[in-house]
């Protein structure tokens, strides 16, 4: 099992249509093979950054996904309407190199 953290920026004014666009995104996650579960969270201090929270059954699952048509088309959507910068992404956990720690150890 392998955890990911994906941050986004989003355009001020432009909360809902990313939020209406990832719950559509969530639902085609379902099939994804190797994905488990995704949650999407709201910075409390910042109102237009997000994190995802994905659990993948490994590297190479979380890999392939972000490597895909589908997702490419969602995320050249993101770039063109609502993203403000470039979405980062950590590992938490699993066998690949962690990129970060969990961000609420930072404070």
């Amino acid at each position: 099992m392998v955890t990911i953290g994906m941050n986004y920026s989003v355009i001020p004014g432009k909360d809902d249509e990313f939020t209406t666009v990832f719950a559509k995104v969530m639902t085609i996650m379902e099939e994804v093979q190797g994905h488990e579960q995704t949650h999407l969270f709201r910075d409390v201090f910042n109102e237009h950054n997000y994190l995802v929270v994905s659990e993948w059954s490994d590297q190479d699952a979380f890999n392939a996904f972000i490597a895909s048509e589908r997702f490419k088309n969602v995320a050249d959507w993101g770039k063109e309407n609502v993203l403000a910068g470039r979405p980062t992404h950590e590992v938490y956990g699993g066998s690949a190199p962690q990129t970060g720690g969990c961000p609420a150890g930072a404070h």
